[in-house]
């Protein structure tokens, strides 16, 4: 049996799976590490806990399913690892949630330009993103700085530790904020702009690609950010559907046939992992976790069925109550780290039940502000593909279909990242001649959930009222 394994390199665990070229999921292992949080703010990982994690998940899955055909790489974005000469890390990793650079973004964009740097990277300066995070090494921590002879991505270490080579793939390089975009290569104006050595940075190969090989010859794609891997699990290879994700994150991405970059940088600009083509991602910071905050916040020890059949007992606009999911700031397409969640229009007739109805169409709304800033670049979705945690539940799958606009797609295997990796892995160990052919083999749409057509109307109403309650909030902020 031919096994194909992808391996997420995530921010709590390494996830990994084995599947058949047909898609089929023979096995699935997780091995978790900690989270270093050293000063308010800051978010670090010993890029030695996700080498041990992969050796677990790798060992595990090759006992479930034997020796691996291929190998894919995906992982959490943006994370500074800084190696020496010798490839040891310097410093903990810096990752893509730390938040102590926004004076390093500042200098970025005052130093080339903000409109220059949405042309060349597709993104502003943001405190997620690897630029910011080198300079801060160069300010803060100038031994450090100077002893750097490589930088690489989490999964990218991964992929030294496993094959010996250095290299990235250009959707994941994307988020570095030193990648021309446009044309699938480092930006030599911006590495000269910040004084970075072009030197530090490894390969930037498309995501099927070989990368290299374990040391028993399984060649190892080179594989591609989360996000980018996660809509190739769920078969957006190609404009037409639009992967919708309701994680703790909320994120709209469609593909694109050219480079298209918003003149606000609201939604991110990225290459897809699939060559010759680009990806427009809006990212909303609390969809699922909003709800999880909401049970936790009234009643720990709730079931999410019990709040779901008390949310489904509400009309559409839960009588005029509105719900902002703004719990941790906001990205798209409000680029406001202080933005804050509010509940608007509560009356006396409101229970637990049109709270929580409130939460679920509040998150759809913030979906649909991404949904329409990545279909004026051109991705013009006839259909979405959902996944994540929040599609598990049919009324909130079906909340986000009326507002959307569009019909909602599960797909029979939801394994995230890592599915998509070990379709990138196929390719590279010739299983399949390239990524489209590859998802038309393994990616098995289910029943569409179609909007309710007599929601379309009142949600297009609420909506209005969404977007005015930002710009409201925060002059009085």
């Amino acid at each position: 049996m031919t096994a194909l394994f992808g391996i997420d390199v995530g921010t709590s665990a390494t996830k990994g799976l084995a599947i058949t070229p047909d898609g089929e999921v023979i096995a699935t292992e997780e091995a978790s590490y900690p989270l270093s949080t050293p000063r308010p703010g800051w978010s670090e990982q010993n890029p030695e806990d996700w080498w041990r994690a992969t050796e677990a998940v790798l060992a595990r899955l090759t006992k479930a399913a034997g020796a691996p055909a291929g190998i894919g790489l995906s992982g959490q974005m943006h994370g500074l690892v800084a190696l020496d000469s010798n490839d040891d890390v310097i410093r903990p990793a810096i990752l893509w949630n730390d938040q102590r650079t926004q004076a390093e973004c500042d200098e970025i964009e005052a130093t080339i330009g903000l409109q220059k740097l949405i042309a060349l990277t597709g993104n502003r300066a943001l405190t997620g993103f690897t630029a910011p995070k080198i300079l801060w090494l160069k300010r803060n921590e100038p031994e450090n700085y100077k002893r750097i002879a490589h930088i690489l991505l989490p999964k990218d270490y991964v992929r030294l530790r496993l094959t010996g080579e250095h290299a990235t793939d250009v959707s994941d390089a994307s988020g570095m904020l030193l990648l021309d975009v446009a044309n699938r290569t480092w930006s030599q104006e911006v590495l000269d702009a910040l004084e970075i050595d072009p030197g530090w940075l490894p390969p930037a190969l498309e995501s099927p690609t070989r990368s290299g090989e374990t040391r028993d010859g399984t060649p190892v794609a080179a594989g591609a950010g989360d996000q980018a891997a996660g809509a190739v699990g769920v078969g957006v290879d190609r404009p037409g559907p639009v992967s919708v994700a309701v994680g703790t994150s909320g994120v709209v991405f469609a593909a694109l046939d050219a480079f298209a970059a918003d003149e606000h940088a609201r939604v991110h600009a990225f290459c897809h992992a699939v060559p010759d083509k680009w990806h427009a991602m809006g990212v909303m910071l609390s969809a699922a976790g909003s709800l999880t905050w909401f049970r936790n916040a009234t009643d720990p020890d709730a079931e999410f069925g019990t709040l779901l059949d008390e949310a489904e007992g509400w009309p559409p606009g839960a009588e005029g109550l509105v719900f902002l999911p703004y719990l941790a700031g906001e990205r798209t397409p409000h680029a406001d780290p202080d933005a804050r969640g509010a509940f608007v229009g509560l009356g006396l007739r409101h229970d637990r039940g049109a709270l929580a109805r409130a939460v679920l169409e509040g998150v759809a709304f913030g979906l649909r502000d991404s949904l329409d800033l990545t279909r004026d670049l051109g991705g013009v979705p006839d259909r979405g593909r959902i996944s994540g945690g929040g599609a598990r539940s049919k009324l909130w799958t079906r909340i986000i279909a009326s507002v959307l606009e569009i019909p909602l797609e599960p797909v029979a295997v939801d394994e995230g990242a890592a599915f998509g990796a070990a379709i990138l892995g196929g390719v590279a160990a010739g299983v399949w001649p390239d990524v489209h052919a590859a998802v038309r083999q393994t990616v098995k749409p289910r029943n569409p959930i179609d909007p309710v057509q007599e929601w379309i109307e009142p949600y297009r109403e609420r909506r209005e009222q969404f977007q005015a309650l930002y710009p409201a909030l925060k002059a009085v902020r």
